[in-house]
């Protein structure tokens, strides 16, 4: 079975940091590009970063840039998502996705497979 499940969310002050993981089952994560997407209530669903999966290209949002690191374990099959310096405007669930084809910048054209999501919220 093909899957996707996101962890590390939670609640973080401003200024703090949290690491997301995504781990993938019943395929090899590292032959997809596989996305970090993120959701804010009432706003739509915006990519955040992508890395590629051939040469581990990585790409972000302006938003996020300098702040967010996307990263890809091949031997765990999972790919990360640190952030730091986080905002309150950061809150949102936050999504992996993969896609047998290239990054569309920060996004993907149309995955083929989503993760549940995790919840992130940055609050004081």
């Amino acid at each position: 079975q093909l899957q996707l499940v996101e962890s590390g969310g939670g609640l973080v002050q401003p200024g703090g940091s949290l690491r997301l993981s995504c781990k993938a089952s019943g395929f090899a994560l590292g032959t997809y590009a596989t996305a970090w997407f993120r959701q804010a209530p009432g706003k739509e669903r915006e990519g955040v970063s992508c890395i590629s999966d051939d040469f581990g290209e990585e790409e972000y949002a302006d938003s996020v840039k300098g702040r967010f690191t996307i990263s890809r374990d091949n031997n765990k099959n999972t790919i990360y998502l640190q952030m730091n310096s986080l905002k309150p405007e950061d809150t949102a669930v936050y999504y992996c996705a993969a896609e047998n084809s290239r990054c569309l910048g920060a996004s993907l054209r149309a995955a083929d497979l989503w993760g549940r999501g995790t919840q992130v919220t940055v609050s004081s």
